[in-house]
């Protein structure tokens, strides 16, 4: 199953940002790669949608292709 963070920084002003997106259940299969979750910031109130992304594609370094 995917971990998915209730917090994370924002880049904008460096404050908390809170997840509005419910997680879904386990029954469904948890959070799945290319789920959207929508975090709002407390500071600065911006919105930020992220996808969730396979643990295993990230634990590879970037290639050189990467970098075009």
């Amino acid at each position: 199953m995917i971990e998915v963070p209730d917090t994370i920084t924002c880049i904008d002003c460096g404050q908390k940002a809170h997840r509005l997106t419910y997680p879904p259940s386990e029954e469904d299969g948890g959070w799945q790669p290319g789920d959207i979750v929508a975090y709002r910031c407390r500071g600065c109130n911006d919105r930020w949608d992220l996808v969730v992304e396979d643990p295993a594609d990230s634990a590879q370094p970037p290639s050189a292709s990467d970098f075009r």
